[in-house]
């Protein structure tokens, strides 16, 4: 796979919102909350053309048929527990950055959706680094830079580009929860 960097596109808020609905239809109840997260869901910001969801549920602990359910709507469920990358002075314990994790059929709407543990702090990372470049243009202006050189560099290298991308990420976070102190009111349901 080739990673490439796009324009940012109008369309993405849109397209999550069809997701948003299919994804509702799969998991019921058992969502707590879905939501528009990576770099498609911050407007003006640089991405690669896939939409990225988080599904927030109370228990990785999914039913059988969740597969089924996911796949007659056009994702495939993986069977594995994935695990997040865990950013420097964070606990390292797995269990806090495991996550279920799928992805959109061939011929329909590129998209990731992550399944994580509501309140766990690989569920709230992605919350916070999306609420912080939303309200910090020079941090979007910067961020968008830095994956269109990597992309440049290495974009058959997935390996390099997240070894470059996940600390970067790392340093963004470290500002957003500096930011977060004043401005951000997370909105876990308790």
């Amino acid at each position: 796979m080739s990673i490439q960097i796009v324009p940012p596109r109008p369309e993405w808020a849109t397209e999550f919102k069809v997701i948003s609905e299919t994804l509702t239809e799969a998991f019921g109840t058992l969502a707590v909350r879905i939501e528009h997260i990576g770099s498609t869901s911050v407007p003006g910001l640089a991405a690669k053309d896939i939409v990225d969801v988080q599904v927030s549920v109370h228990s990785l602990d999914l039913p059988e048929d969740i597969s089924t359910r996911l796949s007659r709507l056009g994702f495939n469920l993986f069977e594995n527990i994935w695990r997040d990358h865990v950013p420097p002075n964070e606990d390292p314990n797995p269990e806090l950055w495991t996550k279920r994790y799928a992805k959109s059929m061939a011929g329909t709407r590129a998209a990731n959706v992550h399944i994580r543990r509501l309140g766990a702090p690989n569920e709230r990372y992605p919350r916070l680094f999306r609420d912080y470049l939303r309200a910090c243009p020079a941090a979007v202006a910067t961020y968008a830079l830095i994956k269109r050189e990597l992309a440049a560099r290495h974009s058959d290298d997935l390996d390099a580009y997240y070894a470059i991308k996940d600390p970067v990420c790392d340093l963004i976070i470290g500002a957003a929860e500096q930011w977060a102190v004043e401005h951000w009111i997370d909105q876990t349901p308790q």
